[in-house]
């Protein structure tokens, strides 16, 4: 019998050892894989090692900031913008809540042209400074403003627009919006901010202080959302001072519709009236006419949103002759019952002066002078002027140099220097004609007369304040100098009172019933352009500037008023027939509104003539 090769123990399967013959030749032996795991290990180990190296020995920073910007956030946190408010604390400027429109460049940058144009469209921003921050101002940024101070409304609606469009990484943080409750109320002085900055007035001269500073935050951000636990460090914003001006909202309301009343019906091109607190030099109404809306300005020209009554340099006229004929008397030339002759016109050098009547060799004091308006009768005192002495004076009085009253761009108005001035420029001056000035300027000259003498600077700012240019002003570092003695100003007001006078004086329509006033008229040819090509060149166009100034009560002035309107139409328009009733009329209510008693005193009977 063949022998059986496969003997097996019994009881055992005949697959047991084939299994366990297959299963020990797949794993190995023990050892074999404990040296695969090891070798594996120390791969993995050394990779790791080498990206170290990488990020902290080779460039540790361009890393290191490379996750930080993957990682965190900048935002903005704006300040809140003070209040212009008047005298009163009425508002004049507040700001309201409202939203600023962000951007993530890294979301933004592959549609930045056509996001950059729909936003100018839409918010009236500029297209390529947009353009820059929808693509990040630095690599790597994740928060980039785009518009701000846009009213919610509004910005709510450009928001929904642009998810409409597909304009993704566009989103809203609150930023408050400046408005103007006053509408047109004083809007020449005040200014206006726009999507980006200020203009004009005072939001652009005081924007520092107004503006406060922005504060900031980083925050760290993952699968974009915040990190709430992550690092963040905030900068809390300061927030903008109020600045509080000399202006009465209400007495600035009245002025302004009186103003735009006179202009219309004299056809006049443009008006300006000035009401000053006397003893102070505080300006309660600063009014020019056209003005604007404050919160609506691209409604109106930009002629019309600056402030004429600072900005516009333009010939006084027979208002200066107040200064010339004070000056006269202070230097001991003269006083108010001086007599001269006064021929019917004068010859002078190779021009002729005239008076604004015909009339031949007359009798007059120089307190008819005043009363008349003579040229004629002022040129021929002013001859015993010294050499130099009548610009002395005039500079004195602060003329050919800005009253710095808190706005800037003011114009120096013109003063011809020294070694121009010859007797003809002279001669000229004394009546009002061949200098410059702005409204301010004449109205604090005026107020001099009126404050005893007295020049106090005049101001828009109550307490102290600086400016963007560093220079401190308000009624706190307000400034004052003694131009001319007491008793000058006393026989200066005394022939000022026989302007209005209704038998001798020129301006009986600038008289207020009650009250004793003191005034001057003025009627000054304007300065315009003749010819046409190269042989263009500045004239007298045919135009004048008709105005008046005056204070009240005469003897105890509480208020300055000044009172100018630009090329009027109407026949006979002059300073006392045009300007002299508007006067009278803001005068009025200015004595109503403060409560001033009437003064039981009687007008001058100072000699006219002789």
């Amino acid at each position: 019998m063949p022998r059986n090769r496969d003997r097996r123990p019994a009881g055992r399967p005949a697959t047991a050892v084939v299994t366990t013959a297959g299963r020990g030749s797949r794993r190995g032996s023990p050892q074999t894989r404990l040296r695969v795991g090891f070798v594996m290990i120390a791969m993995v180990l050394s990779l790791f090692g080498a990206r170290l190296v990488q990020l902290q020995g080779l460039d540790p920073g361009s890393y290191a900031a490379m996750a930080a910007a993957e990682g965190t956030v900048d935002v903005v946190l704006p300040a809140q913008r003070g209040d212009i408010l008047d005298r009163n604390g009425q508002p004049l400027a507040v700001s309201i809540d409202g939203l600023m429109i962000v951007g993530d460049p890294q979301m933004t940058e592959d549609k930045a042209p056509e996001i950059a144009r729909f936003l100018s469209q839409k918010l009236d921003v500029d297209y390529f400074a947009v353009l820059k921050r929808l693509r990040g101002l630095k690599e790597g940024s994740r928060f980039e403003y785009l518009a701000r101070h846009v009213p919610s409304t509004l910005a709510t609606d450009v928001i929904h627009e642009a998810e409409d469009r597909g304009y993704e990484g566009l989103s809203t943080r609150r930023d408050a919006v400046r408005t103007y409750p006053s509408h047109d109320i004083a809007a020449n002085l005040v200014g206006f901010v726009g999507t980006d900055q200020p203009y004009g007035g005072l939001e652009e001269v005081f924007d520092k202080a107004l503006s406060g500073k922005d504060g900031s935050e980083r925050y760290e951000v993952g699968a974009g959302n915040r990190i709430p636990l992550g690092d963040n460090t905030t900068v809390p914003a300061v927030d903008g001072q109020d600045l509080r001006t000399t202006i009465d909202r209400d007495l600035q309301w009245y002025t302004q519709r009186v103003l735009r009343q006179a202009r219309e019906a004299s056809g006049g091109s443009s008006a300006i009236a000035v009401i000053m607190d006397s003893r102070t030099g505080e300006v309660l109404a600063l009014a020019d006419d056209p003005t604007y809306d404050a919160d609506a300005p691209g409604e109106s020209p930009v002629k019309d949103r600056r402030a004429r009554s600072l900005n516009l340099a333009y010939e006084p006229g027979s208002v200066e002759k107040v200064l010339t004929l004070s000056a006269l008397i202070d230097a001991g030339k003269v006083n108010a019952r001086t007599e001269l002759l006064v021929p019917g016109e004068l010859h002078r050098q190779d021009r002729v002066i005239h008076d604004h009547w015909e009339h031949g060799l007359i009798k007059l004091t120089l307190a008819g002078v005043l009363a008349k308006s003579s040229n004629v009768g002022t040129v021929l005192a002013s001859d015993r002027f010294e050499p130099g002495q009548l610009r002395a004076y005039l500079a004195q009085f602060g003329l050919g140099q800005p009253t710095n009253v808190g706005l800037g761009a003011e114009s120096r108005g013109n003063l011809p220097d020294p070694s121009v001035w010859n007797s003809q420029i002279g001669d000229r001056i004394a009546f009002g004609q061949s200098l410059a000035v702005n409204a301010m300027q004449m109205t604090a000259a005026v107020n001099t007369i009126a404050n005893h003498g007295l020049r106090v600077d005049p101001t828009l700012i109550q307490g102290q304040a600086r400016r963007d240019d560093g220079m401190e002003i308000g009624t706190d570092v307000s400034s004052t100098r003694q131009v001319i003695s007491k008793e000058a100003a006393r026989q200066m007001t005394l022939m000022m009172e026989r302007t209005v006078d209704p038998e001798d004086g020129v301006a009986p329509k600038a008289q207020v019933p009650g009250y004793v006033v003191a005034g001057k008229t003025g009627t000054a040819q304007r300065v315009g352009t003749c010819g046409t090509g190269a042989a263009k060149h500045s004239c007298y166009d045919g135009t004048n500037t008709v105005s008046f100034a005056g204070f009240a009560p005469a003897q105890n002035p509480r208020f300055t008023i000044y009172v100018v309107i630009q090329a009027p139409t109407i026949a006979g328009a002059g300073g006392g027939a045009t300007a002299g009733p508007v006067f009278s009329k803001l005068m009025a209510y200015a004595l109503q509104r403060y409560g001033v008693p009437p003064i039981e005193k009687k007008q001058t009977r100072l000699p006219v003539e002789w």
